[in-house]
């Protein structure tokens, strides 16, 4: 590239898509900066060319969607307004005071040892989110997978995790999971959904606001009675068993102060166990370069401004609410930093739209966190054997011996005291966890590197950097 991209748009996924799109189209410079070989994110995420997928629509929904994107991007490219550098791990964004310019640091590469550093004037955050899993004994053993991993197994590389599977947790992602993995030839043993039908009716307004929504989980719903798979609503996984790997689950039912209920618990044989509990945002970029955080998310205003000048967010980093309300925020943030980079003051005007439909969808996000929160008490009943951080080994008793002998009062001194969240994931897995069993709030830790990085690339960086 001969110029400074004037907007760098680190992720690919809907968000990012949506804002690279929308400032390209309105003459900005962007360089578009993803790790995954091809644009989509998660949602879109395609199977590799050379394995040859015949319908690869089969395992998406969207897809017309995914298509004007892919075609835009593609033109865009073309004619030189968008640069994308996949396969670039970003591990750090820095803003130079002096000259308000950017520098986004990643690295290069499946490998991930070449350092690449490239600068804009502007910066838009859409690094998506990080699936949430709450630990339970057996949770560690071969087998046992998140829900997000099942579906990117399936969609990037058309292998199945396995050929017996329950998919538990709670949350809208489970349904396209479960249906995903049983279209492709697994025998979906069971849906386990902590949720009920009464903390549906208790949001029903809010639901009903979005029909489209409503009708997609109908849906899905149907395709898993076609393929007679079982729903069991207000259960939860008591724990996973097997020896090499997962062989069966035992769920029971959770009764009205959302504990299991007295001989309800059952076995349900499986091979594969795949979990979740919901999304956090991916905040580490955002908290690097000292955006303002409200709960676990990244603040913005109405245009998708972050509190540092030159950085929009947009997508699952400033809240969790799925593929739609990502593109309206990233087009809002494209739109507003092309004005801006423009030298003209953004008309809200012209994004109407999409501004209307991002207040929906945020309400309605909004509903389904309290639709599908974690049950009440899981920490409780969790044993003090049980692995609560798989990177240092750290035990549930452990943890809890940390604040209620020791007096630690917040996750940093937990880790200080136990070593949980030391490891390669830097706690991304355990804190949640960490903070139900000692009542720690679960504030982002702020960490100097999104990624680990060689020190052969932190030692080849300019003195200025």
């Amino acid at each position: 590239m001969t110029e400074r991209p004037r907007l760098a748009v680190v992720g690919a996924g809907p968000a990012g898509l949506a804002g690279a799109l929308a400032a390209a189209a309105r003459g900005v410079r962007v360089l578009l900066v993803d790790a995954a070989e091809q644009a989509g994110g998660q949602f879109y995420r395609q199977p590799a060319a050379a394995l040859g997928a015949r319908r690869p629509q089969a395992l998406h929904h969207q897809w017309r969607t995914w298509e004007r994107l892919r075609d835009a991007l593609e033109r865009h490219r073309a004619a030189g307004r968008i640069t994308h550098l996949a396969d670039h791990h970003v591990w750090c964004v820095r803003r130079d005071s002096a000259s308000g310019t950017f520098s986004v640091h990643a690295l290069l590469g499946p490998a991930q040892e070449e350092g690449v550093t490239v600068r804009a004037d502007a910066v838009l955050l859409a690094t998506g989110g990080y699936e949430q899993v709450l630990p339970f004994p057996g949770w560690t053993l071969p087998g046992v997978v998140t829900a997000g991993g099942a579906q990117a197994m399936l969609k990037g590389g058309l292998v199945l995790p396995g050929r017996t599977a329950v998919v538990a947790g709670t949350g809208p992602l489970l349904l396209p999971v479960a249906t995903g993995l049983a279209a492709a030839g697994a025998r979906v043993a069971a849906v386990v959904e902590s949720a009920g039908p009464a903390a549906v009716l208790r949001r029903a307004p809010a639901l009903a606001a979005q029909p489209g929504k409503l009708a997609e989980g109908a849906g899905y719903a149907a395709r898993l009675l076609r393929h007679r798979v079982r729903t069991l609503a207000r259960h939860t996984v008591v724990a996973a068993h097997g020896t090499d790997r997962v062989e069966a689950v035992t769920v029971a039912a959770l009764g009205r102060d959302q504990r299991p209920r007295p001989g309800s618990a059952r076995r349900i044989p499986c091979d594969t166990l795949a979990v979740g509990h919901g999304m956090l945002p991916h905040t580490d970029l955002a908290e690097t370069l000292g955006c303002t955080l409200s709960g676990t998310a990244v603040q913005v205003d109405e245009e998708q401004r972050t509190g540092v000048p030159g950085v929009w967010a947009a997508g699952e980093t400033t809240g969790v609410g799925g593929a739609a309300l990502a593109l309206a925020e990233g087009h809002i943030a494209g739109r507003s930093a092309a004005a801006r980079l423009n030298g003209t003051e953004p008309d809200p005007r012209r994004w109407a739209a999409a501004a209307r439909a991002r207040t929906r969808l945020r309400e309605f996000a909004t509903a389904l966190d309290a639709v599908y929160a974690p049950p009440a008490g899981w920490a409780d009943r969790l044993p003090d054997d049980t692995v609560v951080c798989r990177c240092e080994e750290v035990t549930a008793g452990q943890v809890r011996a940390s604040a209620d002998t020791l007096g630690a009062g917040d996750l940093r001194t937990v880790k200080l005291l136990t070593r949980a969240g030391m490891g390669w994931c830097q706690g991304r897995m355990c804190a949640p966890a960490v903070a139900g069993l000692t009542g720690c709030p679960l504030d982002p830790g702020r960490r100097p590197f999104a990624r680990p990085v060689p020190l052969g690339v932190l030692a080849a960086l300019p003195e200025t950097d």
